[in-house]
């Protein structure tokens, strides 16, 4: 049987952790601000609209 004890992916050859880790990142930025985004939109809406 095989042995479990260790995480495929830690050993897999061609594993870009770094590029992984970027991209995290990133998505995590666009989410921040695409958050912040709809908060002032939504505080704009609620200035100018009614």
């Amino acid at each position: 049987m095989a042995d479990h004890n260790e995480v495929a992916y830690t050993t897999a050859d061609g594993n870009d952790y770094v590029a992984h880790e970027q991209t995290y990142l990133g998505f995590l930025a666009l989410v921040k601000w695409g958050t912040i985004a709809v908060i002032v939109i939504l505080a704009l809406m609620g200035i100018f609209l009614t």
